[in-house]
């Protein structure tokens, strides 16, 4: 492992490298990878911390689960006050995952469910085996989505499905979750890691500025009111363009030197 990721792992985190792609473990199988504040805090920290030689990372996960989410061990009696700066330090740390540097791939089996399926959600994408399965207990819980949730999935799948979900309880299998919109990858079981490596190892090709607006513009200009969208992508356009790397890439494949797009 290159001094730079060394470190950066925990017990519950480990962290390896496959050329330009980081990739990071869940490594808690016993608890069904549940997530506790330190490792989303881990997460947080890994992520701001990538060498810049990384140009993507994948999410996986150790075991048959990907996470089941909040580990209900870390509920303790909170204020609201306290309750509320506890969900604010999940969206920060998801926040700097959707918004960092890299595209980050999740690839997922087992339980995807609350916090697991929150973390998921803050994937740039998801390739789901054919094992995994999405819920969202917290209403049966007493409790409401602290993560990021609300924000993201009603993206995905729309408000309604969303709160059937949470008002019944209902589980969604991997080939809901591919028609909903959940994951845009759907392979047999024991492939998911291999081809989200894959799938992250193209995104490392592409040049970072292309990857950055991507990651960064995208979303928001498909926010935005038509006038601010198009003005937004011209804006973006021109800026990526105008980089050095979009210059050579351009000269290759007017010179044949690019391979032309072929179906797979």
């Amino acid at each position: 492992m290159p001094d730079e990721l060394a470190g950066l792992g925990t017990e519950s985190l480990r962290v390896e490298r496959r050329g330009a792609v980081a990739i990071v473990t869940l490594a808690r199988p016993a608890k069904r990878n549940a997530l506790d504040d330190g490792m989303v805090l881990g997460l947080e920290r890994i992520v701001r911390s990538l060498p810049e030689e990384i140009r993507a990372l994948v999410l996986a996960a150790e075991g048959p689960h990907f996470c089941a989410g909040l580990d209900l061990a870390e509920l303790t009696e909170r204020d609201a006050a306290a309750g509320m700066m506890h969900s604010r330090m999940w969206h920060r740390a998801f926040h700097e995952i959707e918004f960092g540097r890299v595209p980050v791939v999740a690839a997922l089996k087992g339980a995807v469910i609350g916090g697991g399926l929150e973390l998921a959600l803050s994937a740039h994408l998801r390739v789901a085996e054919d094992s995994a399965f999405y819920a969202l207990p917290e209403g049966q819980r007493g409790i409401f989505v602290g993560g990021g949730a609300s924000v993201r999935l009603p993206r995905l799948i729309g408000v309604t499905r969303m709160r059937d979900m949470m008002l019944t309880g209902r589980v969604h299998d991997a080939d809901a979750g591919e028609r909903l919109g959940i994951s845009q990858y759907r392979v047999p079981a024991g492939e998911g890691l291999e081809t989200a490596i894959r799938l992250a190892e193209r995104a490392a090709g592409n040049a970072p500025l292309t990857n950055y607006a991507l990651i960064h513009a995208l979303p928001r200009i498909a926010e935005a009111d038509p006038a601010m969208g198009f003005l937004t992508e011209s804006l973006m356009a021109a800026v990526a363009q105008s980089d050095a790397e979009a210059k050579s890439r351009l000269a290759d494949f007017l010179a044949g030197r690019a391979a032309k797009v072929a179906k797979e």
